[in-house]
């Protein structure tokens, strides 16, 4: 009976009222994308321009000059590579790229070492060579076989310093901390530079073009920035048409022309250089260039030479005004890789002044 009490009771009681139904959750609109629909492409970004600065000014490198000349005379020479790595350092000291400052790091011990195997390797075969040929009485077959040696040595050592010195003074250079470097070999440039050299006098110098290209092709594709590679893309035929038409013009002008070549062949080689997914490019014409000669010859000629540090600090002032990067570069994922490298190639470089340098 209970049980069926109980069951008549639910049948009386008041039904009780219905739940509320839960409030509505915020759900976010589909993107475009899932309802087939392709995202809108964002414009792209202005390509941005990068430019190199120079804070040096010629009245701080005098003063460095002037001591540099005093201690090497009273050293008999010895202190020049002191004065040499000093001058380095205020140059890639005060040049800078993004705000930030070069560095160099070579040290005037390493210079002269290397300068000193320098001497022995290659000027005491040449004064060995030179002797057998002018002063000692032997064959007509020994002599001609002594100036041959000495024109192969000369052809020889030439690429060799120059690939040494580049692959010293990148390894010696840094900037944010991370260092140049070079990693071409000798043998390769040696190849191209005899080839290029024969060619070159084999066709009267219409061969230059591809020569001087081939040339820079080779240091600047071997050349780094960490662990980036910079390329050069650019091809001799290409500055064959403007060296054809200099020749050309070379009496007519009294060989002013050549300025001008010389500043197209800065402009190609620029352009035709990159780093990454960036570019460089240079904007100098040949009348700037002329008008930077014709002053820094009146300035040294009037000075009798003092005016040097001016000099060398206008030269690297025009490099830099005329010389922009464009391009995005992206500067976060390069990372350090430095690269070992010997001196004796800058020894040769200094002695047949061969090279790369500031300015």
């Amino acid at each position: 009976m209970t049980q069926q009490v109980g069951s008549a009771g639910s049948f009386l009681r008041k039904p009780a009222p219905p739940a509320a139904p839960p409030p509505p959750t915020f759900r976010p609109p589909l993107p475009p994308s899932a309802l087939g629909v392709p995202d809108a492409v964002p414009p792209p970004l202005p390509a941005a321009r990068r430019r190199l600065s120079f804070h040096g000014t010629g009245g701080t490198l005098f003063g460095i000059h002037v001591v540099n000349v005093l201690f090497t005379v009273l050293t008999l020479g010895v202190y020049y590579f002191w004065g040499k790595t000093r001058i380095r350092r205020y140059l890639f000291g005060e040049s800078a790229f993004e705000g930030d400052r070069f560095a160099y790091h070579g040290t005037p011990q390493e210079l002269f070492l290397g300068f000193a195997k320098a001497f022995v390797v290659f000027f005491l075969p040449i004064v060995v060579l030179t002797v057998v040929r002018d002063v000692l009485d032997v064959g007509p077959t020994i002599k001609g076989a002594a100036a041959l040696s000495i024109s192969v040595l000369f052809l020889m050592f030439l690429p060799v310093a120059m690939v040494g010195a580049r692959r010293y003074r990148l390894s010696r250079t840094s900037w944010r901390g991370i260092r140049f470097s070079f990693r071409g070999a000798a043998f390769e440039f040696v190849k191209i530079f005899v080839k290029g050299t024969f060619l070159t006098g084999l066709t009267f110098g219409l061969y230059y073009p591809f020569f001087v290209t081939r040339r820079q092709a080779f240091m600047i594709s071997n050349s780094y920035f960490g662990n980036e590679r910079f390329d050069f893309d650019g091809r001799g035929r290409e500055l064959f048409g403007r060296f054809l038409l200099s020749v050309l013009l070379t009496l007519p002008t009294l060989g002013l022309c050549w300025v001008w070549f010389l500043a197209g062949k800065r402009r190609f080689f620029w352009e035709h250089t990159t780093f990454g997914a960036a570019r460089f490019g240079s904007t100098v014409t040949g009348a700037a260039l002329l008008g930077l000669w014709i002053v820094n010859a009146i300035l040294l000629v009037c000075t009798l030479g003092l005016a040097w540090p001016w000099v060398r600090a206008r030269n690297i002032n025009f490099a830099f005004r005329y010389l922009a990067l464009d391009g995005s570069l992206d500067l976060e994922r390069i990372r350090q890789q430095a690269q070992q490298a010997s001196a004796t190639g800058e020894g040769l470089a200094g002695f047949l002044d061969t090279g790369f340098d500031l300015g």
